[in-house]
């Protein structure tokens, strides 16, 4: 049975914890979904457009300011959690080498992990970080659902030429759904929200 159409309940995402390693996350259970993305990708723009909250996750001209796994609350059951960005930020290499350890635990671990949002700049899909991630979610089985974000940056057919080409590259991976979006135009926003639907099962009770 299809989810039932509700925005609202991602306009409820409130902060809940910023931890720096995932023994420190909140109880694993409940469901959760993780956004994760290069760092200048816009995954922070992501996450404020989907919940229609301005200002819940942090964005800045500086790319990287996500440094620690961010929880956000939902309801008593379900959860966001903004994972910190790869690939850009100027940070010391052992710092970089933490968030990866970090991310991997969480993504290996999280029993309450249903799913993971893949962001992309659309005008550079695919850098070997987005491939080394999407390898690893295949390899564990980890449902993944893409946005070529930013997609306001291009013409329309250029746009779906890009989704095309991307639907083929991947077509022989299970799990691994994508669409267009733009935090700009709010463009894909439902779409996305329906994926999130599905994996927080918000009809299951």
């Amino acid at each position: 049975m299809s989810s039932v159409r509700n925005p609202a309940r991602y306009a409820q995402a409130e902060f809940l914890l910023s931890v720096p390693h995932p023994k420190k996350a909140p109880p694993d259970e409940g469901y959760e979904v993780a956004f994760a993305g290069r760092s200048n990708a816009g995954k922070s723009s992501a996450l404020n457009t989907i919940t229609g909250r301005k200002a819940l996750a942090r964005t800045s001209k500086t790319p990287g300011r996500t440094q620690h796994l961010v929880f956000f609350r939902l309801d008593d059951h379900r959860r966001l959690v903004d994972l910190p960005g790869y690939g850009y930020a100027k940070v010391p290499e052992a710092m970089k080498v933490k968030w990866q350890q970090a991310m991997q635990t969480y993504l290996t671990d999280r029993n309450a992990l249903k799913g993971l949002v893949l962001i992309m700049d659309i005008r550079h899909p695919m850098t070997e970080f987005d491939q080394v991630l999407l390898d690893w979610c295949v390899h564990h089985k980890l449902p993944v659902h893409i946005l070529l974000s930013k997609a306001d940056k291009l013409k329309r057919g250029a746009a779906k030429s890009a989704l095309l080409k991307l639907n083929q590259d991947l077509i022989e991976f299970d799990g691994i759904s994508i669409q267009l979006f733009s935090s700009l135009k709010r463009d894909g926003v439902e779409e996305a929200q329906q994926k999130l639907d599905e994996w927080l099962q918000w009809d299951s009770a």
